[in-house]
């Protein structure tokens, strides 16, 4: 069970009618909700986000995934805490659509296990015939990206950021190639199109990031998690 503070309220059997004359039938409420403190509020303020009945996990319950559900980083240090905090206010200036929440951090996850100093994708040097990682930092981003955004891929925040900025970049394309009506499958398709080379003949509309799939079962845990507690 995740580890934030969930409490429901009862209200039960309120009657406005006995402090205004004007409401002559009583009115009954039965309120149920979720109460999840925000991630940009200090833990030591009583402030919470309800959560209602919200079908889409919120950045506070995502967040708990993210920390301890990464199966790339099983150490949850205050550096990992931090920098996925990081990442969700990064991701939150772009206006990821509401099911997609979290889609930079199952990226980072999946690529790196939230490790800027991560190196993969070895190719033999030409001139060394040594093997060199192309991919490098939280993003595992290859040099073009390093040239392109002018960022330093070790720097996580300069990564996330460039990452960002380049699934936003291909929304154009994909909403002309793809010709998608809802939000969430353009910004899918423009999630793919950002992370893989580009086709010689055809589109990858039909595609999906492997990165989908850790969001998804994200998602699903915390759905369930509001379930149990509910009793429903």
């Amino acid at each position: 069970m995740t580890n934030y503070i969930i409490s429901v309220m009862a209200i039960l059997g309120l009657d406005p009618g006995a402090a205004n004359p004007k409401y002559d039938k009583t009115i009954n409420y039965t309120v149920a909700q979720v109460y999840v403190q925000p991630v940009d509020v200090d833990a030591a303020k009583d402030v919470w986000l309800q959560v209602g009945d919200d079908p889409n996990p919120t950045y506070e319950e995502i967040r708990y995934e993210a920390i301890y559900n990464c199966k790339n980083n099983k150490a949850a240090s205050e550096a990992t805490i931090k920098l996925v905090d990081n990442l969700i206010k990064i991701e939150k200036k772009y206006k990821v659509p509401a099911s997609l929440r979290g889609m930079l951090l199952a990226a980072a996850c999946v690529e790196s296990g939230f490790n800027p100093k991560a190196k993969g994708d070895y190719r033999k040097s030409k001139r060394t015939g040594r093997l060199k990682p192309k991919a490098i930092g939280l993003m595992q981003q290859w040099p073009w990206v390093k040239k392109f955004y002018k960022i330093d891929r070790t720097n996580p925040l300069q990564a996330a950021e460039a990452w960002m900025k380049h699934v936003v970049r291909q929304l154009k394309s994909v909403k002309r190639e793809c010709r998608f009506r809802t939000e969430k499958k353009r910004w899918v398709a423009a999630w793919v199109k950002s992370i893989r080379a580009p086709k010689k003949k055809g589109n990858r509309c039909g595609e999906r990031p492997t990165h989908y799939r850790l969001l998804k079962k994200w998602h699903r845990v915390v759905m369930q998690d509001r379930r149990e507690e509910f009793g429903c």
